[in-house]
């Protein structure tokens, strides 16, 4: 299978007071279409950076990312934003949710960017996936943790992405939530044949994927296949 992401020495660093700190060191890997994969290390360790840049966005001070055959480098912002809403879908710890649309027309806002007919019909199928079926009408403050992350899951997929990030999915989840979520998360990712990228303080979860990045410092410390 080709290559879906491709990171060729990929330096960032961002200035502090009069120091400047380097946060990531010469990062290079590829990841293949329909894989899965884990970005794991301690806190500090650049795993929300790294996904930032290979998302676009962010720059890199040095290096090149190549996402869904495209060189990062050579788009605009207006560019960049384009190939996201194309392509990419998102998945935050903390939902990222707009407060004042609903479940429906959150999951409905990425299909209607895109001028896709019947955004509504679609929007509640993916909520009817994600055991929300009943909750079409209700805001996030009206959904608990684990519903509201459905519904973000959901929004994810609903622009059948290429290519998922999971920046700590199930970082302000309960066990047991978090176990339900990561479930959906696979299956529908299977059901869509899109290539998930996951970033995780969670060895457990991270195991579940085929492969993965071990960063520690900035600098890759392991890249290897998983148990899975």
């Amino acid at each position: 299978m080709a290559n879906i992401l491709q990171v060729h020495n990929l330096v960032k660093s961002y200035s502090s007071g009069s120091k400047n700190l380097t946060v990531l060191h010469e990062i290079s890997f590829n990841i293949k279409e329909r894989e899965t994969f884990a970005i794991v290390g301690p806190s500090g360790s650049g795993k929300t950076t790294l996904l930032g840049l290979c998302a676009g966005l962010d720059r890199a001070d040095s290096g090149n990312i190549t996402l869904c055959g495209t060189e990062l480098d050579s788009l605009n912002e207006d560019e960049r934003a384009l190939l996201r809403n194309r392509n990419i879908g998102f998945v935050f710890q903390d939902f990222q949710l707009l407060p004042t649309l609903t479940a429906l027309e959150n999951v409905a806002v990425p299909l209607e960017l895109q001028g896709a007919k019947n955004a509504s019909g679609k929007g509640k199928e993916l909520l009817e996936k994600v055991g929300l079926g009943d909750r079409v009408s209700h805001y996030p403050s009206q959904l608990s943790g684990g519903e509201q992350q459905r519904v973000a899951v959901a929004r994810a997929f609903s622009n059948e992405p290429k290519i998922l990030f999971a920046d700590e999915p199930t970082g302000n989840l309960d066990a047991e939530t978090g176990e339900k979520v990561e479930q959906l998360l696979f299956e529908l990712n299977r059901e869509a044949g899109t290539t998930l990228v996951i970033v995780t303080h969670d060895m457990e979860l991270a195991q579940k994927t085929e492969r993965i990045l071990k960063l520690k410092g900035g600098r890759i410390v392991e890249n290897q296949n998983s148990a899975v």
